[in-house]
């Protein structure tokens, strides 16, 4: 009986079993390799080692001599390319600088150790880095800017340090006066019309300066891809003043948790409602006769899930579920934003026909 070998989906042979077997003893057919029956239809669960003992037979695979005759064989320049690894080549590997870079940037922060200050922010840096390679991947767009991303993440840091720590702005909003530990009106009122708006539309404002000085349309993708950067500025700044604040009182678990948070899945959060704010705020310029309800949309709906996050926050874990459940909305929310935006561009380009 003759078998054919598969391999990735090629098939080689038919052998025989005395060369199958004397194959497999070389190492240049493993058991492991798919094998069919010549003659016989391939079910695809049938293996070389599988024929082999149907057969009766053993193998017994050779070696190639010593371990060092081994070594010396596959030779030193294959295990050390010297010209490979010589700065001339590395310095253009993008993959080896990312790599190591992300792996090796928080060693560095050893230096400012004596500086609390300075030491979080700049691992909350690390991490920011991090989400922006993760958006980069996943929503860069042509017209996207490395440039523009950077000018983003600063820009919205700076007009917050400005807006909250210089100038107090956050005053000026009237819900703040409701009580966040009153009853469940009084909590709506605080988080979605204070701090759900107040801090939404902090990230706003980078980018409404990139649209303002867009010389050319912005695509949705594009701007939510902006959103996304300027979300994780804010929860960088945010997580910074709670690291050195709220949680420094916690205990050791409780302040180590919520530092961790305070990097990962919040400043997550707040990308996903500023990437919302993005969507709609593109297509507000795209269509400027609707911008005032765009521009609205753009800051409505994520501070309503802003705030009802929040609100759930005060549950501590009866809230978890909640939580867990608001910000997959928001993600699944802003998905199919990107995936149904040509049927926004379709009715809004045909209400602006009809007029």
């Amino acid at each position: 009986m003759n078998y054919f070998v598969i391999r990735n989906g090629t098939h080689f042979g038919p052998y025989d079993v005395d060369t199958l077997c004397d194959m497999v003893n070389r190492g240049r057919v493993l058991t492991c390799d798919m094998a069919q029956i010549d003659g016989q239809p391939y079910d695809g669960r049938l293996t070389v080692g599988d024929c082999i003992r149907r057969e009766g037979r053993k193998v017994r695979l050779r070696n190639a001599g010593s371990t060092m005759t081994q070594l010396n064989a596959i030779g030193s320049q294959i295990l050390l390319p010297r010209s490979d690894v010589s700065r001339r080549v590395w310095k253009d590997d993008s993959k080896l600088l990312v790599m190591t870079s992300v792996g090796l940037l928080p060693i560095f922060v050893e230096i400012f150790a004596n500086s609390t200050l300075l030491t979080f922010y700049l691992i909350s840096l690390y991490f920011s880095v991090i989400w922006g390679l993760f958006f980069w991947y996943l929503f860069k767009t042509k017209q996207v800017s490395l440039k523009s991303a950077i000018s983003t993440f600063f820009l919205t840091q700076g007009f917050v340090f400005l807006a909250w720590d210089v100038l107090g702005i956050v005053r000026l909003n009237p819900f703040y006066m409701f009580n966040a530990d009153g009853g469940l009106l009084n909590r709506a009122l605080f988080y979605v019309g204070g701090v759900g708006v107040t801090e939404e539309l902090a990230k706003a404002v980078p980018l409404f300066v990139i649209i303002f000085r867009a010389r050319q349309p912005i695509i949705p993708q594009t701007m939510v891809f902006y959103g996304l950067i300027s979300g994780i500025a804010f929860g960088v700044f945010e997580g910074v003043q709670y690291q050195l604040t709220v949680n420094a009182e916690l205990d050791y678990g409780a302040s180590f948790y919520m530092n961790v948070t305070r990097l990962t899945t919040l400043p997550f959060a707040h990308a996903l409602w500023a990437g919302i704010a993005g969507y709609f705020i593109s297509f507000s310029q795209l269509y400027p006769i609707y911008k005032w309800a765009l521009r609205f949309l753009a800051l409505a709906i994520p501070a309503l899930l802003h705030g009802i996050y929040d609100i759930s926050c005060g549950y501590d874990v009866l809230g978890l579920p909640f939580r867990v459940a608001i910000l997959f909305f928001s993600a699944l929310l802003l998905m199919t934003y990107l995936k149904r935006g040509k049927d926004l561009q379709a009715q809004l380009s045909n209400l602006t026909s009809a007029l």
